[in-house]
């Protein structure tokens, strides 16, 4: 396989995670080390609770 056909399917497997959310926590963390907070970040388990929580609390947004 070439390299440009390896980079293509690997810049679809990203674009996919992306619109899925799996960069959610990542995005979070990053977010949260670029607003100098003082608090710890939350544990990717306790990220993923909350972000349920809110979604399960204001099911506008969602599509199910």
């Amino acid at each position: 396989m070439s390299m440009a056909v390896q980079e293509g399917l690997r810049g679809l497997v990203r674009f996919f995670r992306d619109l899925m959310g799996e960069d959610a926590y990542r995005k979070y963390l990053s977010f949260h080390e670029s607003t100098g907070c003082a608090s710890a970040p939350m544990s990717e388990r306790e990220f993923w609770k909350d972000k349920m929580d809110r979604q399960d609390a204001n099911p506008e947004g969602r599509c199910c």
